[in-house]
């Protein structure tokens, strides 16, 4: 029987941003919008539903002297990707 895909990571942007963050542990804002090629607007919601989802931390500050946003990725936020990718695999076998 095929497991049920999280919703949360089956969109599309949200699956980027978790994947790279995966990879990397660690972005900022302006280089998940420029990875995704995705609106200021957009990534911005998508962040926000991950973050409440408990997957991510956003952690803003300043970096020489300009608003500066770092994303990291949780020990939730991966273990929903392993499941989410486990699943898939699922669908493939």
């Amino acid at each position: 029987m095929f497991k049920n895909l999280n919703p949360l990571l089956h969109s599309q942007l949200r699956l980027a941003i978790v994947s790279y963050l995966v990879s990397n542990g660690e972005s900022d804002f302006n280089e998940l919008k420029r990875i995704t090629n995705a609106t200021s607007g957009n990534i911005s919601v998508q962040i926000k539903k991950l973050e409440a989802a408990g997957y991510l931390k956003v952690i803003k500050g300043y970096m020489n002297n300009y608003q500066h946003t770092s994303i990291k990725i949780t020990d939730n936020g991966i273990d929903a990707f392993e499941q989410y990718v486990a699943a898939i695999k699922g669908y493939i076998k």
